[in-house]
């Protein structure tokens, strides 16, 4: 069985997505229907930057949705298809709209107001993102319990085995990271992100999309799609926007998704989109995985050989 995988936010660079464009039509078309449908130029931003407006959350996740939706037009257009999807956070959205779920025209501009939500939920707060390496996922939640009484902290991502990102209030986040390594952490390492996402310090962003998402129309997706908040697959419409909605405030499982995912068969992961970070968290979580990815030509390339496709990559040299 094989996993499409989208990345989340974090995965933005200046110059995203560029190479696929000028080779790929299929690529092409899908960051031209993005600027028609934001009325915006999305993909000179995604290929030029600059990168502080890249940055910006409102753009980071429409530009990172158009991107690897681009990337998987051009796999789909030589024939493959997946078993399962899954996205990290954001990747969600991306992952939905490969499974026919979700539209395009509906999924982009609704993550741009998530992520003008996000941003603006945490305005005028001093809040902090940290990763703590080489620390069980209960002892972190247990670093947060004791850091709490410093202000909020909650374990917002469990990326891998002993990768769990915390996030909250700045100065609770620094003593969490102070009691982690005292606790045997390897490392703990101060994130450049712009809000604490996955916390309930985001509840008025998820309060702000909510009767966006509860209007979205969607469709049972064509193939199992596993759900961050609960790392189970999501069946229905409904249960979908009830997903979509907890997401926001809600600690990313992405460890326990790919497990779910080899459970339920999956050998064969890949990465559809910029960045190569849910590689390397898929490689620790489930070591005897294959795991490939597609973000730009060379990629691809490596992807069809390791599956041993017949299928040549076309577009110019």
């Amino acid at each position: 069985m094989i996993a499409y995988v989208f990345p989340g936010q974090g995965a933005q660079y200046a110059g995203m997505g560029r190479e696929l464009a000028r080779d790929f039509p299929e690529a092409r078309q899908v960051f031209e229907r993005a600027d028609e449908i934001l009325g915006m130029p999305l993909s000179a931003l995604c290929w030029e930057g600059p990168e502080e407006r890249l940055r910006e959350t409102e753009i980071t996740q429409p530009a990172i949705l158009a991107t690897s939706i681009a990337a998987l037009a051009v796999l789909q257009g030589r024939g493959h298809r997946c078993d399962v999807a899954a996205g990290l956070s954001l990747g969600e959205y991306s992952a939905l709209v490969a499974t026919r779920a979700l539209a395009l025209e509906q999924a982009l501009p609704l993550v741009r107001q998530r992520g003008l939500f996000m941003q603006q939920a945490a305005q005028g707060r001093r809040t902090a993102m940290a990763a703590i390496l080489g620390l069980g996922a209960e002892a972190v939640i247990r670093v947060c319990a004791e850091a709490g009484s410093k202000g909020v902290v909650e374990p917002s991502n469990f990326n891998s085995p002993g990768q769990v990102v915390i996030a909250g209030d700045e100065v609770a986040v620094q003593e969490g990271m102070v009691l982690a390594k005292a606790a045997g952490a390897k490392r703990a390492v101060l994130l450049p992100v712009s809000a604490p996402f996955h916390t309930s310090l985001m509840s008025p962003a998820a309060e702000r999309l909510a009767p966006l998402v509860e209007r979205l129309p969607l469709r049972p997706p064509e193939v199992p799609v596993v759900s961050n908040v609960t790392a189970q697959v999501m069946q229905s419409p409904d249960e979908i926007r009830r997903r979509l909605i907890a997401q926001v405030s809600s600690p990313v499982r992405w460890e326990q998704s790919i497990r779910a995912m080899r459970d339920m068969g999956v050998q064969t992961f890949i990465e559809i989109g910029p960045g190569s970070a849910l590689s390397g968290l898929i490689r620790k979580t489930v070591p005897g995985a294959r795991v490939l990815r597609v973000e730009d030509r060379r990629t691809l390339q490596e992807m069809l050989g390791q599956l041993g496709a017949q299928a040549e990559v076309h577009g110019p040299a």
